[in-house]
């Protein structure tokens, strides 16, 4: 069975970085162009994303999605320079519309955040595998059933793309045709649809079950079956990304 998951496994120091460190790294790169709106420091924000996401050796895993991303930034291109408020100086003239400088502007800005979230997302999401997360994350005082729920948001979209993924398989033993024009593939995810939602349910039932057999509500300490990694290294970090939040507030508080 094929199983689709976002995680990129690799021997990078990034994948072997404290997955909190790096959730607090999402969250801080993040607020930082909102707490800053200068364009210069939101530039710096992606930039050290694409560094890490190089040095991870997953850059190219976030491509497709900036592509991907190309039709919705133009949108916001077009209507911050048509109908920006504060629109007055025109940059673009095209026929009849009349695109102006304060709008594009404006439109640069927030395309910049929107790739900076994406690229930012992405170091987490691509480095780090769940488990470890919601581990570390009940490691250090968060309730094992707010850790629980977390790890199912995060898996619900490989899950149930595997899920997909077999029923086609087993749509195609029985001679459905599920590959031509555009219609054929419509009608191929039609039956697809039933299987899936149903599958999903009994899943849900089946992982509860398992979890009660389980002593998942037991009070007590609780064991974890892996020891976590040594991340003294990953304090140093924490303290700089801390540090880097703080700067940026009071520079905008003077600026």
């Amino acid at each position: 069975m094929k199983v689709y998951t976002l995680y990129v496994p690799g021997k990078t120091y990034i994948h072997k970085m404290n997955p909190l460190t790096k959730l607090l790294y999402l969250a801080v790169a993040i607020a930082i162009p909102f707490i800053a709106p200068d364009p210069a420091i939101t530039m710096a924000c992606f930039l050290i994303g694409i560094f890490i996401l190089g040095w991870a050796k997953v850059l190219h895993r976030v491509i497709y999605l900036l592509a991907m991303s190309i039709l919705f930034i133009s949108t916001i291109f077009i209507i911050q320079g048509l109908y920006y408020p504060g629109n007055t100086t025109p940059y673009l003239i095209l026929g009849k519309l009349t695109f102006y400088k304060e709008g594009l502007i404006h439109a640069m800005v927030i395309s910049f955040r929107l790739v900076n979230i994406m690229i930012s997302a992405s170091v987490l999401v691509l480095t780090t595998r769940p488990s470890d997360l919601i581990s570390s994350a009940v490691r250090r005082g968060i309730s094992p059933r707010l850790g629980y729920v977390m790890s199912s948001v995060l898996q619900i979209i490989p899950q149930m793309a595997t899920t997909a993924d077999t029923i086609m398989d087993a749509q195609k033993s029985r001679g459905l045709e599920t590959e031509g024009n555009l219609k054929t593939r419509l009608k191929a995810y039609i039956p697809l649809l039933g299987p899936l939602v149903l599958g999903s349910l009994v899943s849900a039932q089946e992982r509860a079950m398992a979890l009660e057999v389980r002593a998942f509500n037991a009070t007590g300490k609780r064991t974890f079956l892996q020891n976590e990694e040594d991340y003294t290294v990953s304090k140093a970090i924490n303290a700089i990304i801390i540090l880097a939040l703080i700067l940026t507030i009071i520079w905008r508080i003077y600026s």
